[in-house]
């Protein structure tokens, strides 16, 4: 696999902070209530490094992605509290929530420095468009090259994602790949313009075990040339163990652990993430019954008022249900929103 030189984004330091996120709340305004999708969330991305974002469905990651990216839908859906600083490859220092998220700066950002791999690559890329028309544009929006230089280098990212016969793939429509194909013609994309930050959402969502292996893979070798911040969003804790190096733990909307993926998956403190790794099936393990996490997620119109976690949590106390945790350091690095632990 040819692979491309290197920019000078591999010079930077793995410990350099990259996304720094500070009491973020992202809530939704509807008829029926205010859903409170991301409420109070910390969290940093370091440059070099894959942070791995887990949690059910609903509780608030891939909202976190796009608020960052600034792509929530409003004036339903906006971020009423917080700060998302991003310390730019250059030098500067830029607040994201303080953009126009229709802005030139914010539209030089997204794109270019901070990309996005979306969960749904058939309503993400336009019908009415070849695929190589689609990434020769994003290259051209953020690279100053010409056409024949842009056509180039779709054609080499496609080539780099495994998409076989890239140059005539590159006159096709979307209708005209499998899912899988889409999927990778995505991740062709949002690498075009070698960002500082890849937001990878459910990346291998529609890819089979082989090909999701080579696209992981191509991610890390790709991370390793560029020095680029991945972001990966997933329910796939075998896809967490093999990609990340921190773990970010979610549920409705709040963090409950973070640490590094050893810490995570070897010494997991909170009940929540305890619950997540005994619900993974053992292959060959006989006679082993998986070990579910009771009970449901709650209704974001009416979460409960302390941990949002003790109706289903087997450790509760009295003090869990009346008060929210907030996070405790455990150990070096390692941070539990749990009263277990106060």
């Amino acid at each position: 696999m040819a692979m491309p030189e290197p920019n000078a984004t591999a010079k930077k330091s793995t410990q350099e902070t990259l996304i720094e996120v500070q009491n973020l709340k992202s809530h939704f305004f509807t008829e029926s209530g205010v859903v409170k999708a991301v409420d109070g969330l910390n969290m940093s991305i370091k440059s070099g490094r894959v942070l791995g974002v887990v949690g059910e469905s609903g509780c608030g990651k891939s909202i976190t992605a796009q608020s960052i990216m600034r792509l929530l839908p409003e004036p339903q859906g906006r971020i009423v509290e917080g700060k998302i600083t991003f310390y730019a490859p250059d030098g500067e220092v830029v607040d994201i929530t303080s953009l126009d998220r229709h802005g030139k700066k914010m539209r030089s950002i997204r794109g270019q420095h901070i990309a996005m791999i979306f969960q749904e690559p058939m309503t993400s890329l336009n019908p009415v468009f070849t695929i190589g028309n689609q990434i020769t544009e994003t290259i051209l929006l953020h690279q100053n090259v010409d056409k024949a230089t842009a056509k180039k280098r779709a054609i080499e990212v496609l080539e780099q994602v495994d998409i076989p016969q890239a140059e005539r793939r590159f006159y096709e429509y979307p209708h005209q790949m499998s899912g899988g194909q889409r999927q990778r013609a995505m991740i062709a994309m949002a690498l075009s313009c070698n960002p500082s930050l890849l937001i990878a959402d459910e990346p291998t969502t529609a890819l089979d075990v082989t090909i999701q292996a080579r696209m992981l893979r191509t991610m890390r070798e790709l991370q390793d040339v560029y020095g680029m911040a991945i972001m990966m969003i997933t329910h796939d804790l075998g896809v967490i163990g093999r990609m990340a190096d921190d773990v970010l733990v979610m549920y409705v909307g709040k963090k409950v652990e973070e640490s590094s993926v050893r810490n995570v998956f070897y010494n997991p403190k909170h009940p929540y993430t305890q619950g997540l790794l005994k619900s993974i099936p053992i292959i060959g393990l006989k006679g082993a019954r998986l070990s579910p996490i009771a009970g449901t997620v709650p209704s974001p119109y009416n979460l409960p008022k302390g941990c949002k976690f003790a109706e289903r949590c087997p450790k509760r106390m009295d003090h869990c249900i009346e008060n929210e945790p907030p996070e405790f350091e455990v150990e070096p690095g390692h941070l539990v929103a749990c009263w277990l632990y106060e």
